[in-house]
């Protein structure tokens, strides 16, 4: 714990470091609040708005797990696909790099058009947004296995189940876990994006509402609790990483 709390000192440090730089310049500059407003002003709205806030929160936090369940489940299928077929690797994987070549904002409103405006044109806005890392990171992590250790196996008689579970799946886990910590963070920016673009609830249509209407305080509120959503989602998937990868090395000592 002490250790932890050594390593987070620097980031604490600078975070408390920029909240009192903006507070003051926000104050000495007198920065009109539909641009700027005070980080203290900022904090008051949260707190005066804190049931309403709560409430869109639970709406965008669901589609984003949402979208990122579906792209985990889906991404690690397509990444196993690639991986045990030539075809299936020189076919899809040029479809998905090809895929993030098309602006997702373009993208966005035919989810809408498709999907309508309840929660599923959402969380195909957070599926196009984490897909992509997901099967990549995957794909190159069963890549990285190594390959003397395979021949070793396959010498030995090991099944085929064996050699995807006992030798591709451990190889594959850092490149799994990485490609789902950035999805976790790119999946509020999805859902984000979906609800500016055709939604009725959640944190995107509150800033959106929000900025219509000049009021910086509350725009500002959504978007740290945006912010704070991501990096909680990041963090949620780095701890699961930690608990498994030292799982499995304390299973080969």
């Amino acid at each position: 714990m002490s250790r932890g709390i050594s390593a987070s000192a620097p980031v604490i440090l600078f975070v408390i470091l920029l909240a009192i730089c903006w507070e003051a310049l926000a104050t000495i500059f007198h920065i009109p609040h539909y641009i700027i407003p005070k980080l203290s002003g900022v904090f008051i709205s949260i707190g005066e708005n804190w049931e309403l806030l709560a409430k869109h929160c639970g709406v965008t936090l669901g589609e984003s797990l949402l979208g990122l369940g579906i792209s985990v489940v889906w991404g690690t299928i397509a990444a196993i696909w690639m991986d045990s077929s030539s075809l299936a690797k020189r076919t899809i994987y040029p479809l998905i790099v090809m895929s993030q070549t098309i602006p997702m904002i373009a993208l966005s409103p035919i989810m809408v058009m498709w999907f309508g405006y309840e929660i599923w044109s959402k969380v195909a806005v957070v599926v196009l947004f984490t897909f992509f890392p997901i099967v990549v990171n995957t794909a190159d992590g069963f890549r990285t296995a190594d390959l003397d250790i395979g021949e070793l196996m396959r010498t030995m008689g090991t099944r085929k189940r064996d050699l995807f579970l006992k030798w591709k799946i451990p190889a594959a886990l850092p490149g799994f876990f990485t490609g789902i910590k950035m999805a976790a963070a790119f999946s509020v920016v999805g859902a984000t994006l979906g609800e500016w673009l055709g939604g009725e609830a959640g944190l995107g249509m509150y800033t959106k509402r929000a900025s219509n209407m000049l009021r910086g305080e509350e725009v500002f509120s959504g978007v740290l609790l945006l912010s704070a959503m991501g990096i909680l989602l990041f963090l949620a998937v780095q701890g699961v990483e930690r608990v498994t990868l030292s799982y499995r090395k304390n299973a080969k000592s």
